[in-house]
């Protein structure tokens, strides 16, 4: 492997690029209340690390940052604009307005955190300008949020997803890594983008229809942009000789109006009930609650998949991502977890939110919860996840992705709802004051039998 990692970097400072006949670019980058450390910290490395007559402009959309003198002052650098807005429009629509005002031929979508490295920009240009529908991204690496340090990300990754819709980063299949050995600059194409850091032809932006601007604040852009890109005739590939680092946030340091989980689901909807025709009944199974989120008029999105004569997302499937398996049924219990007249409950919380016991009342709710046969314990589509793999950890309800933090499976007889790696139970023992957590197995223990009142039947 390090061998391999030592080619890399070689076969990568070894090409050349004509830089002279590369088109200049037009570098939006958006930011709401973005530490002005950080914002500098992206604009100094785009200006230092990419040849001069290449970067047109960086346009630095100011989404109604309570100081407007963070873009004030980053104003006074050459070739950066500041557009402010007067209102807070969100990621989608101040893109938007920043590529409206761009006056280069080609687009460079940045977030507002990151640092440009050596090289990052000629890869780029490169290839969309040989293919003007191409849409290409650099190899995302990592800046740490708690010191600032860069990080090196493998470049034997590319973007994908389950049929929840959330991205996710996956490695390359055996095949294409092998390809890879003798060739490691070659670009990956990727079923999806990560969505912050990408390039773009103008024009072709502008074809594809920019962005849905009824999409909100921030999410679920990334997956209708890559899925409008490859059902209507271009492609999204990650160049690896062009890396870019990137702070990886642990939350949102600003608010979404409405909350954020209703602002994804929305826009996710919107996407799902655009472009992934019968599929998006897969996303629906995977999230209930989606269902009860309005995603207002698509008419006009619609509309321009029928105006560019887009593909079928099983097109999609079959020729970009082969390797989303459909869902098949699973059986699931569905029912009540019980340990006398009390119930495994969700407490009215959701996301990251501890479960407890109360009293039974038998009408689903609150404590309805059903377990699969893949050993997930699920309430709607929130599951049971070990917090830690230390005797003790709280059990928190997060959103069901099947790692194996949230599989679990049932020791009879006894009743035990043991977890599938580490010799730890569910246990109401600390219920009162810290809910659920997972203790070391004791089959003696009343607070960790669980009985299971359910009928067996089939769910997507």
């Amino acid at each position: 492997m390090f061998s391999f990692i030592l080619h890399f970097i070689y076969r990568c400072r070894r090409k050349t690029w004509e830089i002279e006949d590369l088109p200049p670019t037009s570098v939006i980058i958006t930011f709401h209340n973005e530490a002005r450390s950080s914002l500098l910290r992206t604009v100094v490395s785009v200006l230092n690390r990419s040849p001069e007559h290449l970067i047109k402009e960086i346009i630095l959309v100011d989404d109604f940052s309570d100081n407007p003198q963070d873009g004030e002052e980053l104003a006074k650098i050459q070739k950066v604009r500041v557009l402010r807005n007067d209102k807070r429009e969100g990621l989608m629509r101040s893109r938007v307005k920043g590529a409206d005002a761009a006056r280069a031929t080609v687009l460079t979508f940045l977030d507002s955190h990151c640092e440009c490295n050596v090289n990052w920009l000629e890869p780029l240009l490169e290839r969309v300008e040989k293919d003007p529908t191409r849409v290409v991204c650099p190899v995302i690496d990592v800046i740490s949020m708690d010191t600032f340090q860069y990080i090196g990300a493998s470049a034997d990754l590319r973007g994908g997803f389950d049929w929840n819709l959330v991205f996710k980063w996956e490695y390359l299949s055996y095949a294409e890594r092998e390809s890879r050995q003798r060739d490691p600059t070659q670009a990956i194409r990727t079923p999806m983008i990560a969505g912050g850091l990408f390039v773009i032809n103008k024009k072709y932006f502008d074809k594809l229809g920019k962005y849905d601007m009824q999409m909100d604040v921030w999410g679920g852009e990334n997956l209708e942009i890559s899925f409008r890109v490859w059902q209507c005739g271009g492609s999204l590939e990650i160049i690896p000789c062009s890396r870019v680092g990137h702070v990886f946030r642990k939350r949102h340091p600003y608010s979404f109006p409405g909350g954020s989980g209703n602002v994804f689901a929305k826009n996710t909807r919107r996407a799902a009930e655009v472009w992934m025709d019968d599929y998006k009944h897969f996303y629906y199974s995977s999230v209930p609650l989606a269902k009860n989120i309005p995603f207002g008029d698509i008419s006009e999105r619609v509309k321009l998949r029928n105006d560019l004569h887009c593909k079928s997302f099983k097109w999609y499937l079959q020729n970009v991502y082969p390797e989303l398996s459909i869902p098949h049924s699973t059986t699931s219990h569905i029912g009540e977890l019980r340990q006398g007249i009390f119930c495994l409950d969700t407490m009215g919380h959701l996301l990251d939110g501890y479960v407890a016991l109360y009293q039974c009342h038998h009408t689903g709710g609150n404590q309805e919860w059903s377990f699969t046969n893949t050993g997930l314990i699920k309430h709607h589509d929130l599951c049971l996840t070990l917090s830690s793999h230390m005797k003790g950890a709280q059990v928190v309800m997060r959103i069901c992705d099947g790692s194996d933090s949230q599989k679990w499976h049932r020791i009879e007889p006894g009743g035990l709802l043991r977890h599938s790696r580490y010799p730890l139970c569910l246990d109401s023992r600390l219920t009162n004051i810290r809910g659920i957590t997972a203790e070391r197995c004791n089959s003696a223990s009343d607070t960790q039998k669980w009985q299971l009142t359910s009928s067996s039947l089939s769910s997507a």
